[in-house]
């Protein structure tokens, strides 16, 4: 019984950590990185699972500021990728890892315009396990809050 309250005690303790943290990047990027070598490609292959902070936010409403990168050419989307940096410095480009994307698909298909301004938006996190794309993290029903500046 005092087992089962202590494993309470600490799933809420951690929950209110995650949900109090400043930005969700910084409880995303908690996690747990496994290298093993893949005979196929022939080199080591890095796999990113979510920590257990981090997996306390799925399902869960955030708000979180990045900067969209186009899947496509059009000018606005419904549907892109978010990142914690600017393209240039993006997991897309090799300067980061995947816990510092998401996809992002926005309520109702609302179309948002392209910018490589940093923007805030809010919507509910899924958190992904064993994606074979290498993202972790996609948030649905999203809405654009604000420009940050």
């Amino acid at each position: 019984m005092m087992v089962r309250i202590f494993y309470i005690a600490l799933f809420c303790s951690i929950s209110i950590l995650a949900l109090s943290q400043p930005s969700p990047w910084a409880t995303l990027s908690i996690v747990d990185k496994t290298t093993t070598y893949d005979e196929f490609l022939g080199m080591e292959v890095v796999s990113v699972t979510p920590g257990p902070i981090a997996k306390t936010l799925n399902q869960k409403e955030i708000e979180i500021s990045g900067y969209m990168i186009a899947l496509d050419v059009k000018r606005k989307q419904s549907h892109f990728m978010f990142s914690r940096y600017p393209q240039n410095m993006c997991f897309f480009c090799g300067a980061a890892g995947p816990e510092s994307a998401m996809q992002v698909f926005m309520a109702n298909n609302v179309e948002l315009e392209h910018t490589t301004d940093k923007i805030k938006i809010r919507g509910i996190l899924n958190v992904q396990q064993g994606d074979p794309t290498g993202l972790i993290y996609t948030l649905t029903q999203a809405n654009y809050i604000d420009v940050i500046k």
